[in-house]
């Protein structure tokens, strides 16, 4: 980003060479191939974006001269992109997301330092086999893992709970941990169709109505607690689930997983025997990227619930 004075604030500039000449000595880390797929703030990498780049992605890794990639990325929708990324990637070799939380118009523009690290994580031996991953200040996570956790402050990707699987040093990257599973699911489409609602007390079930209606295909709910939601809600679930609409469930909780250990109206036991497919500890729009790729590559609903509930 850069400030345009017309506009009023920061606004998407810099091309790929031109964010490589804040730091000279990125060339001498590794052999830099440029590819500048478009440059677009965060809220405008929609799942359409997001797909493409994961399918250019996929098509240069399989390259045998490519040894690894350096994604920069917007803020506010790195988590899902690289988190689509993540699941459609079957290769050993590294992709590291990065962005900025500065535009290159301040002093403390964060966008080099960050794309340095990048670069030496994915230039690391150890980083091969992970998947893809998020580097931002200095520490290195997992894309299924990482969330933006602070509107402004640097630090503001952290990994809840678990906490990083490393950090950049000069040197390389110091390895703290795996991840003891991850996913992949191949497919060679996404369902966009899918949307996502919120509990809160009292919600009813207009919401699902009205989604169903307009044609939706999934639709991935954020209980409260456990993954529990009001009784008004119910009528609108059952409709949906009916309808042929994936029905999954998450928490809204910032730490847990949901799980059917309540028995009451609307808790998670009701919910699984009325059809609603459980999604682990993935926040909701994580669990909405999810859905798009198990119900775009999933060959019946069953696989698909298989695909949602296969490590929850």
């Amino acid at each position: 980003m850069k400030v345009d004075e017309a506009a009023g604030g920061a606004v998407p500039a810099l091309t790929g060479e031109e964010s490589l000449a804040y730091d000279p000595e990125l060339r001498a880390m590794a052999e830099l191939e440029v590819v500048d797929f478009g440059r677009y703030p965060g809220p405008h990498m929609n799942p359409a974006r997001m797909f493409e780049l994961s399918e250019l992605l996929c098509a240069r890794l399989a390259e045998p001269e490519i040894m690894g990639a350096v994604v920069t990325h917007g803020t506010d929708t790195l988590e899902e992109t690289a988190y689509l990324a993540d699941l459609r990637h079957d290769s050993e070799k590294p992709v590291a997301f990065v962005g900025a939380m500065r535009s290159s118009s301040e002093l403390s523009f964060d966008g080099p330092a960050n794309l340095r690290s990048g670069v030496r994580t994915v230039v690391d031996a150890g980083s091969r086999g992970r998947g893809v991953l998020v580097v931002f200040n200095q520490l290195v996570h997992a894309a299924s893992e990482v969330a933006k956790t602070d509107a402004q402050q640097l630090d503001t990707f952290q990994s809840p709970v678990f906490g990083p699987l490393g950090f950049v040093d000069a040197d390389g990257v110091v390895w703290a941990r795996s991840l003891m599973w991850r996913q992949v699911i191949a497919g060679g489409r996404i369902e966009p169709a899918v949307e996502m609602l919120r509990m809160y007390s009292g919600f009813g079930s207009r919401m699902f109505d009205v989604l169903v209606e307009g044609g939706v295909k999934g639709i991935v709910v954020e209980g409260t607690g456990r993954g529990n939601v009001p009784p008004e809600a119910l009528p609108g679930v059952e409709r949906a689930v009916m309808a042929g609409v994936a029905v999954a469930l998450t928490t809204r909780c910032h730490h847990g997983r949901v799980l059917d250990t309540y028995a009451y109206e609307g808790s998670g036991k009701d919910l699984r025997k009325r059809g609603v497919w459980f999604c682990g500890r993935l926040p909701g729009h994580k669990a909405r990227i999810k859905l798009m790729a198990a119900l775009g590559s999933a060959a019946g609903r069953d696989e698909a619930r298989r695909l949602m509930e296969e490590g929850s």
